[in-house]
């Protein structure tokens, strides 16, 4: 079993930051890509950021600037700070991971619950 825990949403007025945090249990083999999507009401599911284990990075334009992904791979943790953040960044932030777990061969896409991040104007 794998899971994937997120914290660090909340409420933060326009120009603020947050730091959000996801944290991979379970019987882990090796994770892969780790990265953040998010979701805002009526919209669909969009790639916020995400990042290889051997560190190479990809944003959504519209985050580039303002955000930063960064991954403690002997803490199975990826993690998403959050500058400048504006009204339209509102939106569920989900944890996505790509992990082999032992005694598997497969590559398995996991989800965490998601965190609310809302930023009001």
């Amino acid at each position: 079993q794998v899971q994937l825990v997120e914290t660090g949403g909340g409420l933060v007025q326009a120009g603020g930051s947050l730091n959000l945090s996801c944290v991979a249990s379970g019987s882990i083999f090796r994770i892969n890509a780790m990265g953040w999507y998010r979701q805002a009401p009526g919209k669909q599911r969009e790639l916020v950021a995400a990042g290889t284990s051997g560190g190479s990075t990809n944003y959504a334009d519209s985050v580039k600037g303002r955000f930063t992904i960064s991954r403690d791979n002997a803490k199975n943790t990826v993690y998403l700070q959050m500058n400048s953040l504006k009204p339209e960044d509102t939106a569920v932030y989900y944890c996505n991971a790509q992990i082999v777990r032992r005694f598997d061969v497969r590559t398995l896409s996991y989800w965490g619950q998601g965190t609310q991040v809302t930023v009001s104007s």
